[in-house]
């Protein structure tokens, strides 16, 4: 009897689980996937000024569908009513039978009914927000662009093809009076740290990089007050230099205040009248993302703390609406940058809808006409950033929803191939690789060709997940096609490296960093290529060295990925560290050790045109978390992963990586490891003079010194060992 009141209860419970979890889901405003993501990249790409003048981007811009019909069958057991709100003007179907006008409430009868609200806006990316009952709008709903009737169940009406609709997106986005048009930033009040009086100006000091719209307290007067803005001191007092710059005309007799409209980037801040202008003081709004940190790392050495601290005031300043490349001159979307952003988020925020929205702005609608930000290998990191998004989520309705786009864009770009399989530059492609003096651009570089055979890896593996076979067959072959080519062509036995092109079908002499080091974390290289680039290429001082905080980031993860974490440790410290020796309290687009003085700053042929804080100099970030912490995912969202620790020369570090279930926390010694994750089956692989212990532990040995242990879910590990 106990047993039958016991399972009685229990039936209950979940019932009334269920119950409250089903009543305790929301509405939210939704859309045609990539439509609002676009939208909104138009609004905050098209905000960029130099000295006061319009500066827009000079790649084609597309738009959201201006016209989108929303679907969802509902089964009703009794009648419901259901409010509907909109971003445009709408009408409501019912059985493909029209509601009256524009309704507020429509009543849904009860039985199974066929539910359409179809939007028409230009402002703003067409949304929705239905609330009922049981009806709600959520991404179960099915969203067109194309201006047709649905398929019925009985097949009849079949001029819709599956590949029209599709499930709808959402943000978080779950107030019916605040649509995703009235999206903004939030703000906070900050004050200067000091300031500088003369006569007619007044220099203000905000103590560090920082971004947002400058407030102007108790301004009177008559005439013109300019505001220079500046990442430096030099930068802020030169009238004809600073980069950007506000001017006003003031005709006020009593006092007011005032907020500059466009939001900016700086430190200091030299504030110019003429007249008989005044003010009280200098305050700012800074904006921020509010993206809170869920990775961490710290060690026993406290500069390396400090470049980690930076690294990460450094992306958050970049991390915006979308991961934009800098808060002071572009503030545009650029893949390259993006996609470093993205990984090192995935060791910090994990922010997976600001990845996702920069993705869907990046790539925009088709038809395809050039090149992601017309640069030829930004078009393949777009390509490479959707699976390494799919393999730290496991998102993947995301690749599903994208699939077409990436193939419009990849047939694109395999049009583009000349007699022998390999692309070079055309008109209107940019050949980017990095900011280097003297790299040569010309013929059939070898990086494109690496980038390009690794995003066709990603097509394949892509085509899997959206159950493309036969795609998954066809991208897969011309990816080991390209791989051959690209050892057939390029691969120096003489010089044991990639050289760097080929100009008119034969194979230059010169050898670059590029393609080498990005073929070791690829894994395109053998064991001993791998041995013999490090030597010949990554350690040997007279192959042209980078400069760029970008082109450094993947210079450091091969050595890292070749086990040298010692040897990073010191780059890191010399070359960040030296930007920190300078002053930087962020990091740098670029930085020359070998410049002084405010040479530093400049860049493009202008004095102040470096940016003193671009997300790719957050790099340690992601070197830290997945080299030195050594956590990585090895299936989809963390569902198997590997945990290789490398101290480097340090004698301690802590941290947590963050996955779709919790963190995965790490604390190391030289003898001690502790480990706990939240879920998935891991892989601590460690290196140790002697075999590891601990509790409910059974170490695997894999080689000389090196021992595996798996981890799961749930469960603390401490592990004794000896580290080399």
């Amino acid at each position: 009897m106990k047993r039958n009141l016991l399972l009685l209860a229990v039936f209950v419970g979940t019932l009334l689980l269920y119950r409250n979890t089903a009543f305790a889901q929301k509405a939210r405003w939704i859309w045609y996937p990539g439509d609002f993501d676009i939208w909104l990249s138009n609004k905050v790409q098209n905000r960029r000024t130099e000295r006061g003048s319009f500066f827009p981007v000079f790649w084609k811009m597309d738009n959201h569908y201006v016209l989108v019909d929303f679907h969802k069958v509902v089964d009703l057991r009794e009648p419901e009513a259901m409010s509907i709100r909109a971003e445009g003007t709408f009408n409501v179907k019912i059985d493909a039978k029209l509601v009256p006008g524009m309704p507020e409430k429509v009543l849904v009868p009860a039985g199974r009914h066929k539910i359409n609200v179809k939007v028409f806006c230009q402002e703003a990316a067409p949304s929705i927000f239905v609330s009922g009952k049981t009806i709600f709008s959520d991404s179960s709903w099915l969203v067109t662009y194309e201006d047709k009737e649905w398929i019925d169940e009985t097949g009849k009406t079949s001029d819709l093809s599956a590949t029209s609709y599709l499930q709808a997106a959402y943000g978080d986005f779950t107030d019916p009076l605040r649509p995703p048009s009235t999206f903004r930033l939030p703000v906070v009040a900050q004050s200067a740290v000091r300031v500088e009086m003369s006569p007619r100006s007044r220099l203000i000091d905000f103590g560090k990089e920082t971004f947002g719209f400058l407030r102007l307290h108790g301004l009177k007067g008559n005439g013109r007050l300019t505001v220079y803005y500046g990442e430096s001191r030099e930068e802020a007092l030169s009238a004809a230099g600073a980069e950007t710059l506000d001017q006003l005309q003031i005709a006020l007799q009593d006092k007011r205040d005032t907020v500059m409209p466009l939001s900016k980037a700086f430190r200091f801040v030299n504030i110019v009248g003429d007249g008989n202008v005044r003010l009280d003081s200098v305050s700012m709004l800074y904006e921020y993302a509010g993206m809170p940190d869920k990775g961490s790392f710290t060690c026993s050495d406290t500069a390396l703390n400090r470049i980690y601290e930076v690294a990460r005031y450094t992306l958050h300043l970049c991390s915006r609406e979308f991961f934009i490349d800098g808060i002071k001159r572009d503030r545009w979307i650029w893949s390259g940058d993006a996609y470093q952003s993205h990984l090192m988020n995935y060791y910090l925020m994990n922010d997976n809808t600001t990845v996702t929205r920069t993705l869907y702005a990046l790539r925009g609608k088709d038809p395809v006409t050039s090149h992601i930000n017309t640069i030829m290998d930004y078009t393949f990191y777009w390509f490479m950033g959707i699976y390494d998004y799919y393999l730290f989520t496991g998102d993947k309705l995301f690749v599903r929803q994208n699939y077409d786009r990436m193939k419009s864009l990849i047939n694109w770009v395999l049009a583009r191939r000349n007699q022998d399989g390999l692309l070079e530059g055309l008109p209107g492609d940019w050949v980017f690789i990095d900011w280097a003096a003297g790299l040569s651009k010309q013929g059939e570089v070898s990086f494109e060709q690496l980038l390009f055979a690794r995003s066709l890896e990603t097509m394949a593996l892509c085509a899997g997940l959206a159950d493309d076979t036969a795609g998954a067959s066809y991208y897969g072959e011309l990816a080991s096609s390209l791989k051959k080519k690209l050892f057939d062509y390029y691969w120096s036995d003489r010089q044991q490296a990639l050289v760097h092109s080929r100009m008119n079908g034969r194979p230059t002499e010169t050898v670059t960093r590029y393609a080498n080091m990005f073929a070791i974390f690829f894994n395109y290289f053998n064991d001993v290529q791998k041995q013999t680039v490090k030597k010949s290429v990554l350690l040997n001082d007279h192959i042209q060295k980078i400069t760029t905080p970008y082109m450094r980031f993947y210079e450091l993860e091969a050595l890292c990925a070749m086990g040298e974490q010692a040897y990073v440790l010191k780059e890191m410290k010399e070359y960040w560290g030296g930007m920190l020796r300078l002053g930087a309290t962020s990091f740098w687009e670029e930085y020359n050790p070998h410049v002084s003085g405010a040479d530093h700053y400049a860049m493009y042929g202008r004095p102040f045109g470096k940016s003193l804080c671009h997300a790719w100099g957050a790099s340690p970030i992601y070197l830290l978390g997945k080299y030195y912490l050594g956590i990585q995912p090895l299936s989809a969202g963390y569902g198997t992963y590997l945990v290789q620790p490398a101290l480097g020369g340090l004698q301690w570090m802590k941290g947590e990586a963050p996955t779709p279930g919790g963190n995965i926390r790490l604390e190391v010694s030289r003898r001690q490891i502790k480990i706990k994750a939240p879920g998935g089956v891991g892989t601590l692989r460690v290196t140790s003079k002697t075999l590891p212990k601990g509790g409910n532990i059974s170490p695997t040995k894999k080689g000389e010194n090196i021992y595996e242990i798996t981890i799961q879910p749930g469960r603390e590990y401490v592990i004794n060992y000896t580290a080399i």
